[in-house]
């Protein structure tokens, strides 16, 4: 069975095809489908947009094949210089996202809550995120206001704060997760 086409689109990825979407959400809550706000695993009828961080991870894992707005199939390596010119943060975030996503992990956008990613045990709809991942440089500076700050929100919404921090280099990443209580 041929992968699923999905379409570059300036900053984001289109697939189309409403079986293949549904799929493609079912295996792994890629994507969110086009005009529906929380969708079912498999009960939508409707294009999937993917994050170029899911589109690149897919494509790695030869899931979909990316195509150009020429109709010009992209290798990983073109799609990663495509994105980067757009994402200067992409490759960075990218390893952390590829991380969590090979330990089993669900990881979609963190912007509602001022972060990168939240991350799933099992996935929206079946579980609450228990996590939320901030992705850094290894030397970035981080202050105390910052991580107070990182720290009410994520008590707020009952979830714990991580800081990632991979090297380029190594791929190596290291998870630092504050847990706050009450003395």
């Amino acid at each position: 069975m041929p992968s699923p086409i999905a379409e570059l689109l300036e900053d984001h990825l289109l697939v189309w095809d409403a079986a293949e979407a549904r799929r493609l959400y079912a295996e792994g809550f890629y994507g969110k489908p086009v005009g529906v706000s929380k969708p079912k695993q498999d009960e939508f009828e409707a294009p999937l947009i993917l994050d170029p961080l899911e589109g690149l991870f897919l494509l790695e894992k030869k899931k979909i094949v990316v195509r150009d707005s020429n109709g010009r199939d992209l290798s990983v390596k073109m799609f990663k210089r495509q994105i980067g010119k757009l994402n200067k943060r992409f490759e960075l975030d990218y390893l952390v996202y590829r991380d969590l996503r090979e330990k089993g992990r669900a990881v979609l956008s963190g912007i509602r809550f001022g972060c990168d990613f939240a991350v799933y045990d099992n996935g929206p709809g079946i579980d609450h995120a228990p996590f939320l991942v901030s992705v850094m440089e290894p030397d970035d500076w981080v202050s105390s206001t910052d991580i107070v700050r990182a720290g009410r929100l994520a008590t707020t919404v009952r979830k714990r704060f991580i800081l990632a921090a991979p090297n380029k280099n190594s791929g190596r990443i290291r998870y630092l997760m504050f847990d706050w209580f009450k003395a």
